[in-house]
């Protein structure tokens, strides 16, 4: 067996004290190559793109996750590629970490910079850089987010279906291999990106499918796409992005129906699909999370477990598939359908199902959320649904079910007080045992959250040893300095 390769890690930067003769343990010397180092930083992008604060450095190194605060020693906003790539160069020749950042809406402490460094903050590159109506394709810029982006094609008659919820940076959820609630029909960040620019650690620019291409296929050598999607922001720094647009619908009608169980609910999102019913949205709130969720959005639905779904297609096509899922729905004892056809109605009500994070939060004021992932094939989705639900309760953990159940993807939002450290581990170990449970059916440990910082050692037993060896060498390989955001993923 080939031997394992090993990644150096970077030593941490100590907070970057100007006027001190303490050494600086990050590049284990004086503090005066510190002092270059900002300077140089400087020197690229100006002092109002800088920024050693320690309120500005905290606010950099957290997510929305359970996961503590972890400052990178200073922050950087560069304003296009070729700073972007400057600044690499900089930090790789000084053995500094990289930490990316967006709009720091993750879950899994993808942004904490475990080992000090730079963050690179890429909200400033924020322009549409070309959208093709014809060719159904726009490119943004790392700052540009999905509200933006959706305002952006008003009027083009496109529209961009990918939506994790959260606005966040379109790049930052390539990086992730983002999702949401359309990915039962228009699939994932993974299905719809075609192209990447990005900036390697040694700075050198990187056009994943060549310099502005943007065909639908193509069987032309190893799809670095894809190695990039989902990576994390591991292997390089993400700085452009070409996205698949679609047409927007003829008709979209979304409706909501109340079960009596969990059981029936995700029975009936199985056999919807089953019967080839092409749903856009089939979402899944449980009788906690319809509650809070009621008591957030001001809404009056049964404190039931729930289904949102959406219908999109012609109005004749509708018409067929709403009955078709109706009588689906009736099979399993499931309410009648209440609908919402007009925008603002619609609007309302996939607001509510976005904002769930926010109302499983005020369940428990001054608490944090603790959120996991899993994803399974649709036909072992019911047996896990209920079998986390029975452990949620015995465990004496708060945590409402919502879920992207058309794709086998679901998520426990637990809300834990961080200052018991009994209930954070009750919650650590349902979060195991509910990724060891997706694992066992032959599903994955994370949907769409990411490995960050507390699932490695899921991700080990989920690809296996080969699968590991094999992303230590890609990684080793584009980062032998182990640079670009260490201590995530690997």
């Amino acid at each position: 067996m080939a031997a394992a390769v090993v990644l150096r890690r970077a030593p941490r930067l100590s907070t970057l004290r100007l006027a001190s003769t303490q050494p600086c343990r990050f590049l284990k010397t004086q503090v005066q190559p510190c002092v270059e180092l900002v300077d140089a930083l400087r020197q690229v992008v100006g002092s109002e793109n800088l920024s050693t604060a320690m309120p500005v450095r905290e606010q950099h190194g957290r997510d929305e996750s359970m996961h503590s605060c972890q400052p990178p020693d200073a922050v950087v906003w560069p304003e296009d590629v070729e700073q972007v790539s400057k600044l690499a160069k900089i930090c790789h020749s000084l053995n500094v970490p990289i930490i990316p950042f967006g709009t720091g809406t993750g879950l899994e402490g993808g942004v904490c910079a475990l080992r000090g460094g730079v963050c690179f903050n890429l909200t400033r590159m924020d322009r549409v850089l070309n959208l093709n109506t014809d060719d159904f394709h726009v490119t943004v810029e790392p700052g540009v987010t999905r509200k933006s982006l959706t305002n952006y094609l008003r009027g083009s008659g496109l529209w961009f279906p990918v939506d994790p919820g959260a606005d966040a940076s379109l790049c930052g959820m390539a990086a992730t291999s983002a999702s949401g609630t359309n990915a039962v029909r228009y699939g994932t960040m993974r299905e719809n990106v075609i192209n990447l620019e990005v900036v390697l650690p040694d700075g050198s620019v990187l056009h994943t499918a060549g310099r502005d291409r943007r065909f639908r296929k193509s069987a032309a050598g190893y799809n670095l796409t894809s190695l990039f999607v989902g990576s994390e922001g591991t292997l390089g720094l993400i700085t452009k992005a070409t996205l698949r647009l679609y047409g927007i619908p003829e008709a979209v009608v979304s409706a909501v129906c109340a079960f009596p169980s969990v059981q029936a609910a995700v029975d009936s999102t199985v056999q919807i699909l089953q019967c080839g019913i092409p749903i856009a949205r089939i979402e899944l709130l449980d009788d906690v999370m319809m509650s809070a969720c009621n008591k957030f959005s001001n809404l009056s639905y049964a404190v039931q477990p729930t289904l949102f779904l959406e219908f999109h297609g012609t109005e004749k096509g509708m018409e067929e598939q709403i009955h078709q899922a109706e009588e689906i729905i009736q099979l399993n004892s499931g309410s009648d359908f209440t609908y919402a056809k007009d925008q603002e109605t619609r609007s309302k009500l996939w607001t509510a199902r976005h904002n769930a994070w926010y109302a499983a939060m005020a369940l428990r004021p001054g608490c944090k959320g603790y959120s996991t992932d899993v994803c399974v094939p649709i036909s072992k989705l019911p047996e896990i649904v209920v079998e986390a639900k029975k452990d949620l309760i015995a465990s004496r953990l708060t945590g409402p079910i919502a879920g992207h159940v058309g794709d086998g993807n679901f998520h426990c939002i637990m809300v834990v007080n961080p200052d018991d450290p009994d209930e954070v581990e009750r919650a650590k170990a349902f979060t195991d045992r509910l990724a060891r449970r997706a694992l066992a059916l032959n599903g994955t440990c994370t949907g769409e959250h990411g490995i960050g910082i507390g699932k490695r050692k899921l991700l080990e037993e989920e690809i296996g040893e080969v699968g590991m060896e094999t992303m230590r060498r890609i990684k080793s390989t584009l980062d032998p300095k182990n640079l670009m955001n260490p201590g995530k993923v690997l």
